[in-house]
């Protein structure tokens, strides 16, 4: 039996392997990679499904560590994740990775390949090659997956995916999509110098495949790695997957034919303060023409509401969201919030679908025990986070048009932004697979 990925290459399907499973409890053996933050919240989530038990934890920061051994006293702790995975293979059925962004990929890759379910934050990778490798590990190895965008699985985004599946605003003929985040630095530039690294913290191990540089206090750990292009996504990064997601699911939007970027400023070392990547994606069912236009805005910059004919003057729209104009009406999707369907008076009694609950953490769980199989796993996270991730690329080269071929995963018309697809992990950090 075979499927189609959204690059259109047929695949062999692989159902998610039998976990391991304790025999004496039944339960799932857990392991969390990153307890600090989105990490702590993840793993509370994944343990309340009541059909794990937390068997270990890892945090490069000693402090995080025991704040979370606190939580689960049994739980084998480590500070190498590589040690982890190592020591405890054959041990852990399921792992999730909730850590910056460069250490997304060189973690569950390691865990898929020794047949470990993996639950990773978004976005999926920091580098294009990294999400499509481990799209291809999950469906050699059979495991389990799910990435981290929880409002997939919310009832505000499935409602707007089934109103936009059934038609509700005819054939969609564009989309927008934004964030407000602002991540970037007020000089652009590479602090100097090095401050001494705190005793709780394993600097080494933080910077991890990336590239070496000192440590500097409050710069990097615990949250501005975000703005950093060596260790995070930046707003687009970190909002991208999901804000795109909904459209994505609805349309079955497939890979970019091109995209092109305007942005605040050009820096090799953090993100502009905002970006509007202007993408070119094949027309599916549901569009109306052979090709579909999405516009991608983040640090505070939104479409212009006069662009869709069917939105009443004067209308703001909200901080974050999306805005799909179909040449029936048009959906406004805020981030997080319940859809709207436009114009008003003609969808005023419209009606939403009855939908039952689900859980984006305890799906993980069951399509790990081999319960199904996740809405947001692998195969449709990775060609998401490839799409999200070259705007990343594009935003370095300010107002020239990258054209996309998604089966070699490469632009035809620029060698220079080839290059910034992948990276060389440093030395003694290389992950067989990437």
């Amino acid at each position: 039996m075979t499927r189609m990925t959204a690059a259109g290459i047929a695949v062999p399907l692989i159902l998610p392997r039998l976990s391991f499973s304790s025999p004496a409890t039944g339960l799932l053996q857990h392991a969390a990679i990153g307890v600090g933050g989105q990490g702590a919240y993840d793993l509370d989530c994944i343990n309340k499904s009541g059909k794990v038990k937390v068997y270990a934890l890892c945090d490069i920061d000693e402090l995080t560590l025991q704040k979370a051994a606190a939580q689960y006293p049994d739980a084998r702790l480590y500070r190498d994740w590589r040690e982890m995975l190592e020591t405890e293979e054959g041990n852990i059925d399921s792992v999730n990775v909730s850590t910056p962004d460069h250490t997304h990929a060189p973690a569950a890759m390691t865990a898929m390949r020794k047949k470990i379910h993996v639950f990773c934050e978004k976005p999926l990778t920091h580098e294009v090659y990294e999400a499509r490798q481990l799209r291809r590990a999950a469906q050699k190895y059979g495991v389990a997956t799910q990435m981290g965008i929880q409002i997939h699985s919310h009832e505000y985004y499935r409602t707007a995916v089934h109103w936009l599946r059934e038609g509700a605003i005819g054939k969609v003929k564009e989309w927008h999509s934004w964030c407000a985040a602002v991540y970037t630095t007020e000089d652009k530039k590479r602090p100097t110098g090095e401050d001494p690294v705190p005793p709780n913290v394993d600097w080494n191990l933080w910077v991890g495949v990336a590239p070496e540089r000192p440590y500097k206090a409050e710069i990097y750990h615990p949250f501005k790695w975000r703005c950093w292009r060596d260790f995070g996504g930046g707003a687009t990064g970190d909002f991208g997957c999901h804000i795109f997601d909904p459209v994505f699911t609805a349309l079955e939007i497939g890979a970019p034919l091109s995209i092109t970027c305007e942005a605040e400023c050009y820096s090799e070392e953090v993100y502009p303060a905002w970006t509007i990547a202007r993408y070119v994606f094949p027309g599916t069912s549901l569009t109306s023409g052979p090709q579909i236009h999405a516009t991608w805005m983040d640090g505070e910059k939104r479409p212009d509401p006069t662009l869709s004919p069917h939105l009443p003057q004067g209308h703001e729209l909200p901080p974050s969201g999306s805005m799909i104009i179909g040449d029936e009406g048009t959906l406004i999707l805020p981030h997080v919030g319940p859809p709207h369907l436009y114009p008003e008076d003609k969808f005023k009694e419209y009606p939403k679908p009855e939908l039952a609950p689900l859980d984006h953490y305890h799906e993980f769980v069951e399509a790990a025990l081999g319960n199904g199989v996740a809405g947001a796993n692998f195969d449709f996270a990775g060609p998401l986070t490839e799409a999200v991730l070259l705007a990343n690329v594009a935003n370095r080269f300010p107002g020239k048009t990258l054209e996309w071929n998604a089966d070699k995963l490469k632009f035809t018309n620029n060698r220079d932004a080839n290059a910034y697809l992948r990276r060389r992990y440093r030395r003694g950090w290389r992950v067989r697979g990437l």
